[in-house]
């Protein structure tokens, strides 16, 4: 085992690009790779990089996703939703509400609780954008439905975060909880309105100093900043750091001319970071909880995907979007990961009778939908026509 850090990191980093490459001549995403590598090196498998360490990188993760996020952000154009309109927020309500549909009638008809069948079937609405954006980026997707895709992906944190707050109102009423129904439905509401507004606003103030500092270095320097600012102030008042650092992307996107430059500048930084997110999310999937998923964990990875998979395509067509979108988008939404298992941790203490048996389905269905998620992103982004370099990617 490795107890040296930055040994650790270097390992990662060269297992991750190895890894990446690999998988390239099976045409599978370097996404896929990096996260098999860390699999390998992680405590499953050889246990070079032991668990102690793996969970010592939580702020690698924090950083990614808070980059990811801006990222995506950047892409809330106004000019865009004056295009398209309302459909990328219909399509991320309906199809986290299918997903949830489907699972919970799923649970239920297999002789499940419904409290149970609730908090479980409501983490089946998020969907983890991470690996999708790895995927559009490697292969320079481009078109109606990876536009659509980078607004869903983002949108859908929030509609996760609302039909949670729902459910878990709902299952404490139905177990005689003490827990302030209220409560459980207005904290949804802070979390994202919270989100929202601070970040908006950091957004607006960081077009000030890009007024006074033109180099790229200190533009850099100004982008790690205000990420890690977003990331950390999220995490100081509760609120979803991936929604905040979105809202400041949009935020600077909308009013500032610079922002092509400023997201040429960022993704100059961000593939070692984003290696080592996905390498260390790799190390933390744990092999040995496959065999406890049950018949509710199968019943919840595949009526999940089928249940988002039918709420995009009726979405789709409710709002006359494009072919590709109705058949495809769906199947581009099977990655989940951080906000799953964040709120499956908030289900340990609001259903704590369930919560132990949550926690072990969401943690399989994680290493599941993350390995198998990229390839699928992948596969629908090919058959909607919109990857361009396929087989050159680097």
């Amino acid at each position: 085992m490795i107890q040296n850090t930055l040994l650790a990191l270097a390992i990662m980093i060269f297992a991750g690009m190895l890894c990446g490459r690999l998988v390239k001549h099976i045409k599978l995403p370097n996404v896929t790779g990096y996260l098999i590598a860390g699999l390998l090196i992680g405590p499953s498998v050889f246990n070079i990089i032991p668990r102690d360490m793996i969970e010592s990188f939580t702020i690698i993760s924090n950083a990614a996703l808070g980059f990811i996020a801006f990222s995506i952000g950047n892409e809330f154009k106004i000019s865009y939703f004056k295009r398209v309109g309302a459909t990328p927020i219909i399509i991320a309500a309906l199809e986290s509400l299918f997903a949830v549909i489907f699972v919970v009638i799923g649970l239920l008809l297999a002789g499940q609780s419904l409290p149970f069948s609730l908090v479980l079937g409501a983490i089946a609405a998020a969907t983890a954008p991470a690996a999708t954006i790895m995927v559009i980026k490697q292969y320079r997707a481009k078109g109606p439905m990876t536009e659509t895709l980078l607004s869903v992906v983002a949108i859908d944190d929030a509609t996760a975060l609302m039909y949670f707050g729902i459910c878990v109102a709902v299952a404490n009423a139905l177990g005689g909880g003490h827990v302030s129904i209220a409560q459980t439905l207005l904290s949804p509401l802070f979390e994202i309105g919270g989100a929202l507004i601070v970040g908006f606003l950091l957004g607006l103030i960081f077009t000030f100093p890009l007024r006074f500092f033109k180099k790229e270095g200190n533009r850099l320097s100004l982008i790690i900043a205000f990420v890690f600012l977003g990331v950390g102030l999220a995490d100081l008042c509760g609120f979803s750091s991936l929604l905040l650092c979105m809202a400041m992307g949009a935020a600077l996107a909308n009013f500032s001319r610079e922002t092509p430059k400023i997201m040429s500048i960022a993704e100059g930084f961000t593939p070692p970071l984003f290696l080592l997110f996905f390498v260390a999310s790799g190390a933390e999937l744990q092999l040995s909880i496959l065999p406890s998923i049950g018949v509710a964990g199968i019943i919840y990875v595949l009526l999940r995907v089928a249940g988002k998979m039918a709420g995009t395509a009726l979405a789709a067509a409710i709002c006359k979007a494009a072919a590709p979108i109705r058949k495809y988008l769906g199947m581009a939404l099977v990655p989940q990961a951080g906000v799953a298992i964040g709120l499956s941790l908030i289900a340990t203490t609001a259903v704590p009778e369930y919560g132990a048996t949550i926690r072990a389905i969401i943690l399989c269905a994680t290493l599941i939908y993350e390995l198998v998620g990229p390839a699928v992103a992948k596969l629908s982004l090919t058959k909607a026509g919109e990857i361009a370099l396929p087989d050159k990617a680097k």
